[in-house]
């Protein structure tokens, strides 16, 4: 029988300075923000899960995502996670993740957000050097990124920070000479990201008409080679697609995701996923913040869909978060899950994937390989096609 899912939480603040012109995330931009009626909205959302899905569980990990989570007064980060612990508790040595942004204004509640709580800080940097911060739509400098990372440090006992490349124009070299920088900071954890547009951002727009943001295919292709051998030199192995760590520094939060044990979401556009004795249940709050709050006001939670997964749509989450780590998933757990692979996946496209060296398979994993993790998504696409 497999152990009870891990529980976690997470915590969606939807507002930013400007919105990336990468961005897709449910995040937006406001001048006046109630934070006491934000505060009391949360508490009482976070009731209504706990009672519904905490079924006895402690947290192990809680992550502050957004949006920009920097931005929130540090009183609020505190009364969240007091809540958190009143009404579900927290595991020994619980993970305790925000992400912020490396202005001088937002550095300079580092310290704040660790006295209220907060244990490991997500910084995104996203670029090293000035055209590349323009591009992206960054509103911080090099130099204020360097000097919040070594506040970071300073403060946190973990702190990881994003990259994007595969920029146009960015040429391999450039990203290389970038990692030795970022690798020069003495970070633990780096989320390196391969810019990608998607719908509904400023970028999606541009590149509609016409203009190229990304870089080759097969430029793309070579910066990611070079940053998992760099990375891996230096101490940092990928652990999941885009993820790299030293041992024992991975994000535990993140695990819960690719492992597809359990979290709550509060905030407007959260996201849970549970487990259930029938399978599978999908929650998705109102992604309006102003909708939100009304309906947490009239109602105790923001709820704006349900979904209960079917068998196939189980697996297929199964499949697409686990085959994201380098570990692959557990067989194992598959089989206490859903029974057999066998029974699961296309068996001839297996086999085919196995032969080209895209996937590996032990009598306790199944993996990809490197040259499977360029080509993830097709991989999965085709093992999910159980039409011969």
């Amino acid at each position: 029988m497999m152990a009870e899912p891990k529980l976690a939480l997470y915590v969606h603040w939807p507002f930013c300075r400007a919105k990336c012109p990468y961005c897709d995330f449910n995040s937006h931009v406001a001048s006046d923000i109630d934070h006491q009626r934000f505060a009391a909205a949360f508490r009482r959302e976070l009731a209504f899960l706990a009672a519904q899905h905490g079924r006895g569980r402690k947290l192990t990990s809680l992550f502050f995502g957004g949006g920009t989570p920097s931005l929130m007064p540090p009183w609020l980060v505190a009364a969240i996670i007091d809540e958190a612990d009143r009404l579900l508790g927290f595991e020994n040595g619980a993970e305790i993740s925000a992400e912020a942004n490396p202005t001088s204004s937002e550095a300079s509640v580092f310290r704040d957000f660790h006295s209220a709580g907060v244990n490991r800080l997500s910084l995104g940097v996203q670029a090293l050097r000035a055209p590349e911060l323009a591009f992206l739509g960054r509103e911080h400098s090099v130099d204020e990124a360097l000097t919040a990372i070594s506040m970071a440090r300073e403060t946190f006992a973990h702190v990881s920070m994003d990259l994007i490349y595969a920029l146009k124009d960015q040429s391999p070299e450039d990203w290389q000479r970038d990692l030795s920088t970022a690798l020069s900071l003495g970070l633990d954890h780096m989320s390196l990201y391969q810019l990608t547009i998607e719908q509904g951002t400023g970028f999606y727009t541009r590149a509609r008409r016409g203009e190229v943001l990304t870089a080759q295919d097969d430029i793309a292709a070579d910066m990611y080679l070079a940053t998992e051998e760099i990375m891996t030199a230096a101490g940092l192995p990928a652990y999941e697609v885009s993820n790299y760590a030293r041992p024992g520094a991975e994000c535990r939060h993140n695990l819960v995701y690719w492992h597809a044990h359990d979290w709550i979401g509060t905030g407007p556009g959260a996201h849970s996923r549970l487990t259930t004795d029938d399978g599978r249940l999908g929650l998705a709050m109102r992604r309006s913040p102003t909708a939100w709050l009304d309906a947490v006001a009239e109602q105790g939670h923001g709820l704006d869909m349900i979904h209960e997964d079917d068998r196939r749509e189980a697996v297929a989450e199964f499949l697409m978060m686990g085959l994201r780590l380098v570990t692959g998933i557990s067989l194992q757990d598959f089989s206490h899950r859903f029974g057999s692979l066998a029974q699961s996946v296309n068996q001839t496209t297996l086999h085919q994937l196995l032969d080209q060296g895209l996937l590996t398979m032990t009598a306790d994993h199944l993996a990809v390989t490197l040259d499977g993790r360029m080509v993830l998504n097709s991989i999965l696409a085709a093992l999910l096609d159980t039409q011969d």
